[in-house]
């Protein structure tokens, strides 16, 4: 089994930061390309970044130069630094992995969510 436990969500008045985490753990061999979604109530759920395994980056129009991806391969996990938050950044994060586990299964993953509350 692999397991995605993310951390670092809450409350932050606008203009705040947070810093989100996830880590990979159990049977997760190679990572490929990891990730962050978020679902705002009644809403699809989204794109926010994307960090491929060449460290290529990817970023949905409205959060470009406000939140950065990174990861950390030796720790197999993924950061993602949200800055001058707004309220409509507000959310439950997920985490997404797509990778392979040691016995040769390559596969999606997902984390359960963290929630992000921007408000005054």
């Amino acid at each position: 089994q692999v397991q995605l436990v993310e951390s670092g969500g809450g409350s932050v008045h606008p203009g705040g930061s947070l810093r989100l985490s996830c880590a990979a753990s159990g049977s997760i061999g190679s990572i490929y390309v990891m990730a962050w979604y978020r679902q705002a109530p009644g809403k699809e759920r989204e794109l926010v970044a994307r960090i491929h395994s060449s460290d290529s980056t990817n970023y949905s129009d409205s959060v470009k130069g406000r939140f950065t991806i990174s990861r950390d391969n030796a720790k197999n996990t993924v950061y993602l630094q949200m800055n001058s938050l707004k309220p409509e950044d507000t959310a439950v994060y997920y985490c997404y992995v797509d990778g392979r586990t040691i016995w040769g299964r390559r596969d999606d993953y997902w984390g359960r969510g963290t929630q992000v509350t921007v408000s005054s």
